[in-house]
This record gives C-alpha cells, structure tokens and sequence, in this order.
C-alpha cells in the first residue's frame, strides 16, 4: 500500500521550494482553521454569562456553572463521531469537500448560537437547543482538525511536511489568542450588565459571519494532488476506511493516540487551566493571568513554526524528544517559578507556552503513520477519539490533584511528557523506513 504523501513520489518534487501556490494553500487553510478555532473556543470564555442566562435563575451558582461546563464539554464529545464520518467521506470523495464542509458546520452554529433567545424567553428550549449547537460545533471541528492537517500536507513538497504541519497547528493556536482577545475587549467595552444583556452575543455572531468568509475563501483551494493521483490510478479504498485503519494501522493508532495526549496535557493544561489555577493558588489577579495567558499563546503560536521548521531540518524523533524535555522543563519553570516569585509569571507563562510549541511536531508524526488511501480516516478517528478521552479527563484528574500538591499541574505534565518521550525513543528505532520518507512505499 501506498504511502506517498507529497503528491508526486518522483526526487524533483521531493526537493523542490514551496511554490506561490504552497503559500497560498497554507495560510488559506491556516486562516480558516484559526477562525474555525475561535468559533469552538469562544464558548469557554462566556461560560458565566452563558450559565446565567440559559438556566433557570434559582441554580445554585456551582450547579450552573457545572452546566454550562457541560455544554462546553459535550462540544469534545461529538467530536469522534463527526471527524469519523467526514474523514470517511474525505478517504472516499476528497479531502477539499469536507474541508470546506467543516468550517461552514462550524459557521452556521456559531450564528444560531449568537441569535438564540435565553431561559428568560424560551424556557428549557434554550438550553436544549443550545446543546445541539454545541454538538454541531464540536462535530465540525472533529473533521476540521485532522482534515486541515491531511490538507496541507498532501499539498506541499515532502521536506516541507513539518513547517506545512506546523504553520497549520499555529493557526489553529491563533484561535484560541483570537478568543481570548475578543472576549477581554467585550469585557472591557461593556459594563457587566451590558454583556448579560446582548455583547455576549457579538463574539458568536461575528465568528459566524467571518465562518462564512471562510468558506469563500476555501472555495479557491485546489483538491490535494495526493488524492486526485489516487483517483487517477482508481487506487481509492474501495470498503469501509476505518475498518481498514482498525484492521492494519494499530501502530499509527497507537502512535497517533498516545501524541494526542500530549497535544492535550500542553493545550489543555498549560494553556487552558493555568490561568484559573494560578488565580487559586497564589491568588494573582484575574487580569494579570489573563495577559500572562496571552502572551504564553502567543509564544505557543510562534514555538509551532519553528518546531515544523525543525522537524524538517533534523527529523521526528530527535525533535519530538527536545520538544518533551522543553515542555516539561517550561511548566515546572512556570509552577515553581511562580510559587517563589509571583511577579515572574508573565516571563515564566512565555516560556512555558514555547514548550507547549511541541504540538507542531505532533501532526508532522501522525500524517506520516498512516497510508494516503485511509490517511484522513485514521488520523481522525486516532486523535478525535483520544483527544475526547484525554481532554475530558485531563482538568479532572489535575484539579484533583491540585488538592493534594500545588505543583500537580506540573507532575501531570511530566508524566505525559515521558510518554511523549517513549515515542519520540520509538521513532528513533522505526527510522525513515516508517516514519520518515513519505514518499515510501509499503
């Protein structure tokens, strides 16, 4: 089976520069997925807000903020299931199709949701119906993820497959520093009965219209050269994608799934957590971790790239295994430097994010572990699923540790970082002839 992902397996195109054409695809894809991000991330920063108005008004508070963290997460849960039915259709029909069929999934709930009436006038309608929102967002962007990154690296030259990855991961990154701005912008525009009353809305009702501009935009990307030289040769799977991937690709699933909870402690921990904790544990400023936060995803979008540029310079396994130990290294910095020294946790947040860059190695390996004809299909399926495990378990697990030491965040991260480790020492093993050349075959 065929493993060439750049298109065309001869040298010349091996080596040759990226073209105009290249650099049009990635920021095209990069722009959307970073505005596909924000659409499912906005949510998280209005929970309050969302809990107070699509609830009934007697909730105890802790009972409506475990609600609206509910729809928040029930977003994660339908995430299998739609990045498994759009990679099936993408193995099957193409990937540009569900590449833009993602971002308009997305756009469209992120409109409703900024135009939905509140308990106040519909009742449990608005919840309910909020609910089927936040699953049709998640359902979007379980295909997104995996089809973006499959997009762009079945487009660009082979030694350009980990910037491609890379430049792809940060964008998405971007979203979520996209988020966090508009919302501290609201925020600060707005008084606090203002945003309860309609500047909620505006960051939905805004990320929808852009979701659209989005899938204009898509419309000019060109059909990835890998799969339209795979339906010249009539070498498409022709049964089931994901019985394939379950039946002969164990090894990328396993691969692919253990990189996901990596990916997840980083993002999740590093990123999404920390700023809550710190305000816990050292009871810093909400306004001050905000913009610690900031900057650290900030620096997380920049580390993408260059861990994609180094990926292609050095190779996986050597790069993965430095970006582990940077990661590690960058969080107990974070934890301890804080807990000696409060006022460092802007510098020490900037750090730590550089580390958390390592999630660009993570798809430069996962795109590789899979054959061209099942590539979508078992990226999908591998990470959706593993990041619904992981990253619905992962604040749990950490806020219960956190009460038995300040530094668990850290230890969590460490832990998953000598996972990460163990792959990286794996790859090394497997060589070029597994995950290296993507223009082998096998």
């Amino acid at each position: 089976m065929r493993t060439d992902l750049p298109g065309d397996s001869t040298p010349s195109h091996a080596q040759r520069p990226l073209s105009g054409q290249d650099v049009r695809t990635l920021a095209l894809a990069s722009l959307g997925g970073a505005l596909e991000f924000y659409d499912f991330i906005i949510f998280v920063f209005f929970t309050g807000v969302i809990g107070q108005l699509f609830f009934p008004p007697d909730t105890p508070e802790w009972l409506r903020q475990l609600q609206a963290f509910g729809l928040f997460a029930a977003g994660y849960l339908a995430r299998p299931l739609g990045g498994i039915v759009m990679a099936h259709f993408g193995d099957r029909g193409g990937r540009k199709r569900m590449f833009t069929l993602s971002v308009f999934l997305m756009s469209v709930p992120t409109l409703l949701i900024g135009l939905l009436p509140t308990y106040a006038t519909a009742g449990y309608v608005a919840p309910l119906a909020l609910l089927v929102l936040r699953m049709l967002q998640g359902a979007a962007v379980g295909g997104e993820v995996p089809g973006a990154w499959v997009f762009v690296s079945e487009h660009v030259p082979e030694r350009r497959v980990g910037l491609a990855c890379g430049t792809l991961t940060a964008g998405l990154t971007f979203g979520i520093l996209l988020g966090s701005l508009v919302a501290t912008a609201v925020n600060q525009v707005y008084t606090p009965a203002q945003v309860r009353d309609f500047g909620w809305r505006l960051p939905f009702l805004v990320g929808g219209v852009f979701g659209f501009f989005a899938v204009f935009l898509r419309r000019w990307l060109a059909e990835t050269p890998v799969f339209e030289e795979m339906r010249r040769r009539k070498a498409l799977v022709r049964e089931l994608p994901l019985k394939v991937v379950l039946r002969g690709q164990r090894t990328g699933v396993g691969v692919s799934m253990l990189l996901t909870w990596v990916l997840t402690a980083g993002i999740v921990v590093v990123i999404l957590m920390t700023p809550a904790l710190m305000q816990k544990l050292h009871g810093l400023a909400p306004a001050l971790t905000l913009r610690a936060n900031t900057l650290a995803t900030l620096s997380l979008t920049v580390s993408c790239i260059g861990f994609g540029l180094a990926v292609d310079r050095f190779g996986l396994g050597g790069v993965l295994a430095v970006g582990c130990l940077s990661l590690v290294g960058g969080t107990y910095a974070l934890y301890l430097g804080v807990d000696a020294r409060p006022e460092s946790l802007v510098a020490l947040s900037m750090l730590a994010g550089g580390g958390v860059g390592v999630v660009g190695v993570v798809p430069a390996v996962m795109v590789r572990a899979f054959p061209s004809e099942v590539r979508f299909s078992g990226l999908s399926f591998s990470y959706n699923v593993a990041y619904a495990v992981f990253g619905g378990l992962t604040p749990l697990v950490v806020t219960l540790l956190t009460e038995l030491t300040p530094r668990a965040p850290a230890h969590y991260v460490a832990g998953v970082g000598a996972v990460g480790l163990a792959v990286a020492a794996f790859l090394l093993r497997a060589g070029p002839a597994r995950f290296g050349a993507l223009d082998a075959s096998s």
